[in-house]
């Protein structure tokens, strides 16, 4: 009897420490569900404020009631973030934090970036940066937004026309992110107090687009040793398959690179300056049309706002910006992190190829003149010109195949070396070029052969339709 009593509480022992651990657990788990359902409840009701306060017709069910009252955007509880709770900010930020882990988002929200340039490349910088975990952001604009500002900027509405571009950036900052400190500043930067508005930067995002004003911020960040990421020409471009990171020194094709890159140089920067620009050569792009009566009021470079500030401008697709500033955004972003994008793939990535043809080059018109030449009237990007841009790395006799060891030589014997009088050969197609056209025959022996005579039509029609794009090219970069 004393042994069934003992086995039945023990039983009994066991149910009720059974029941006890279950619950406990219970009713920790309906406290966490409580907890985060508040949570959530009071974080729609900061965006039914938000929306709100925009003051637009939306839908009666979204409107919060009368009697319920608007409550803080966030629970008090634990860490704390400028008032708003740490777990809900890395809620929000879950997905940065499993690329970059806890140590890089913890680099990444401690740093500060001051965004100058607040356009359709700036913007979107802007906004990336602070969806990403970017927690202290300084704007610098002195532009209004206009109807035109509406096909790329990324926060401007039709309410925001002529309002400043920084303002409008501020307001969407912190509805994405509450906790952003965001510093607008409605001004144009200036060389002279330069360093008042990139005070405390980490990394400085330089989206101008009047040139002077861009050097003066590249060299002035690079002397003082501000990280600082460039962005080159976007506009009359349509090919995002063109566009790359790179050194200030690698950048090809883009006249706005090419002017700067010629300016810096003058001043003692060369390299150390890390921009996105797009290789793409504008097909028929001009500039915007000027009313007359502009040019009857003077010199149109006169009539800006500012001294040196575009009047006339370039057409621009909306995306092609929007593209530069996320490459910029996430550039910074794996540098803050210390996740860097340690060598960035250029597009055009075959330097050695381009050397190569270059000096087999070299030496064939050395052979064809009769006599050592040491430098010819093209390099190494005119070279890549010609063979990515001109043939799409392709034969220009037909079928155009790839070739397996490809060769340049000038088309034309009666013409000088130039971009235009340079083809790309498969290297058997190139020997009997050579033979046939750009060899010196004897007086008896029978005289050369033009190209039309050995490739054909077709082939001199390519070569031709090339021609009038090398013009367009060089019209673009300034030649």
């Amino acid at each position: 009897m004393n042994v069934f009593s003992a086995q039945t509480n023990r039983t009994q022992l066991i149910l009720a420490a059974v029941s006890a651990s279950l619950l406990t657990s219970g009713l920790f788990t309906a406290y966490n569900v409580y907890t985060r359902r508040e949570r959530r409840r009071n974080l729609d009701r900061d965006i039914l404020q938000s929306i709100a306060s925009q003051q637009h017709d939306y839908p009666q069910h979204l409107q919060p009631k009368d009697d319920e009252p608007l409550e803080e955007p966030f629970l008090r509880i634990g860490a704390n973030v400028n008032g708003y709770d740490e777990e809900l900010i890395r809620e929000q930020l879950a997905r940065c934090y499993a690329f970059f882990g806890d140590e890089g988002m913890a680099r990444l929200r401690g740093k500060s970036v001051v965004v100058v340039g607040c356009g359709g490349v700036g913007s979107w910088a802007a906004v990336m940066l602070v969806r990403s975990g970017v927690s202290k952001i300084r704007l610098v604009d002195f532009d209004y937004v206009t109807l035109s500002s509406l096909n790329r900027h990324a926060t401007a509405v039709r309410a925001d026309v002529g309002t400043p571009k920084v303002g409008c950036i501020e307001r969407t900052l912190k509805q994405i992110s509450a906790w952003v400190e965001v510093d607008s500043r409605v001004e144009i930067w200036r060389k002279e107090d330069g360093g008042r508005l990139l005070e405390g930067a980490d990394w400085v995002v330089d989206a101008i687009d009047n040139i002077t004003t861009k050097v003066d911020l590249l060299k002035y960040c690079h002397e003082h040793n501000i990280k600082v990421f460039s962005s080159m020409g976007a506009s009359a471009k349509s090919d995002p398959t063109r566009i790359q990171i790179s050194d200030i020194s690698y950048t090809m094709y883009d006249p706005l690179a090419r002017s700067v890159r010629r300016r810096l140089r003058l001043q003692g920067v060369s390299s150390g300056i890390p921009v996105v620009y797009s290789t793409e050569v504008p097909g028929d792009v001009k500039l915007l049309p000027l009313p007359e009566e502009e040019f009857q009021k003077g010199d149109v470079k006169e009539l800006g706002v500012f001294d040196d500030f575009r009047v006339r401008i370039l057409p621009v697709l909306g995306p092609l910006p929007s593209i530069f500033g996320l490459h910029i955004a996430i550039y910074i972003l794996c540098e803050m992190a210390g996740k860097p994008i340690s060598n960035p793939l250029p597009i055009k990535n075959r330097k050695k190829l381009y050397e190569r043809l270059l000096r087999d080059l070299l030496h064939r018109e050395s052979k064809f003149v009769g006599e050592q030449i040491n430098k010819l009237p093209i390099d190494e990007d005119d070279v890549a010109l010609i063979f990515e841009d001109l043939h799409l790395g392709r034969s220009v006799v037909p079928p155009h195949v790839v070739p397996t060891r490809p060769t340049l030589l000038r088309w034309d014997p009666a013409k000088p070396l130039t971009l235009e009088n340079c083809v790309v050969f498969e290297f058997s197609e190139a020997e009997k070029h050579i033979r046939e056209c750009l060899t010196p025959c004897p007086e008896e022996a029978r005289p050369r052969r033009t190209p039309r005579d050995v490739w054909g039509d077709e082939v001199q029609a390519i070569v031709e339709r090339n021609t009038a794009e090398c013009a367009k090219y060089r019209e673009w970069v300034g030649l």
